[in-house]
């Protein structure tokens, strides 16, 4: 049986990262049913084609509302492709949306504000679904509310219900409850269309690695001198919790996969 072919877009601009890791170590996981290219987008404009089974798009540091006028252009015009073939296309092609690409697509669909925070989001917060969430398959075995890895300048709010309901989107979770601040609680995670998601968050936070990465002394003083002791250490607490961190990982980008394999194979795009 042919292997699936996937396309992880990165957005990181050749900034050190563990999402990347986090990512290829998801997929080997599936035994070589996928082979995968990656395209360094920011750094050299690369996008990919339409032959690819499925796709996933990277976070990235940075405003996701500026680019510089060509590779922010190529990945716009990828995703229109890609939303055109599915509306149109017998054989469709899933697309998993992370972070700063999720920003990119809310924004290029119109499906909210993306404006800068107050301060950084920085840490393991619980996330709330939606009654839409509840009943999402990628998300299948999550509980209400789950914890996920958030690290952003940046957030998702106001949504468009004109716009969702002409796109027939899905609102799927929001940030935890803070009743003592008085904002907007953010967008987390919204279902575009049946092959299109897209999380706020980071579902391929990988807690071993991210301890090991974490604990790093001079990255340790770093964090605490910024952030203070009592965030790193509740880190370090969540990233060893088996319910919290470890949960999310284990379910919401293998079940992407998983699916998307489901897709593809019931499709007839592999012989």
């Amino acid at each position: 049986m042919s292997k699936a072919r996937l396309a992880i877009l990165d957005l990181y601009d050749g900034t050190p990262n563990q999402g990347m890791r986090c990512i290829k170590d998801i997929i080997d996981t599936f035994g070589g049913q996928v082979i995968y290219q990656v395209f360094d987008v920011r750094g050299k404009a690369e996008v990919p084609g339409l032959d690819f089974d499925f796709y996933i798009s990277t976070g990235g540091p940075g405003d996701p509302r500026v680019g510089d006028g060509h590779w922010d252009v190529k990945y716009y015009d990828w995703l229109q492709a890609v939303w055109t073939w599915n509306k149109h296309q017998e054989a469709k092609k899933p697309v998993l949306y992370i972070c700063h690409s999720f920003q990119m697509a809310v924004s290029f669909f119109n499906l909210a504000v993306v404006s800068e925070r107050k301060s950084m989001s920085f840490g393991t917060f619980p996330i709330h679904l939606t009654d839409a969430g509840m009943c999402e398959p990628v998300f299948d075995g999550l509980n209400n509310p789950f914890w996920a890895a958030d690290f952003r300048s940046y957030q998702v709010i106001s949504p468009n219900e004109e716009r969702f309901e002409a796109l027939g989107a899905e609102l799927l979770a929001i940030e935890k409850n803070r009743p003592h601040v008085p904002l907007e609680r953010a967008i987390m995670a919204i279902r575009f269309s049946p092959e299109m998601l897209g999380v706020q968050f980071h579902p391929e936070a990988d807690p071993e690695g991210m301890i090991a990465h974490f604990i790093d002394p001079e990255r340790r003083e770093a964090i605490i001198e910024e952030h203070g002791a009592e965030k790193y250490h509740r880190l370090l607490a969540d990233m060893r919790h088996p319910k919290r961190i470890m949960h999310t990982y284990s379910r919401i980008l293998p079940q992407f996969i998983a699916q998307s394999l489901a897709v593809v194979h019931r499709e007839g795009v592999l012989a």
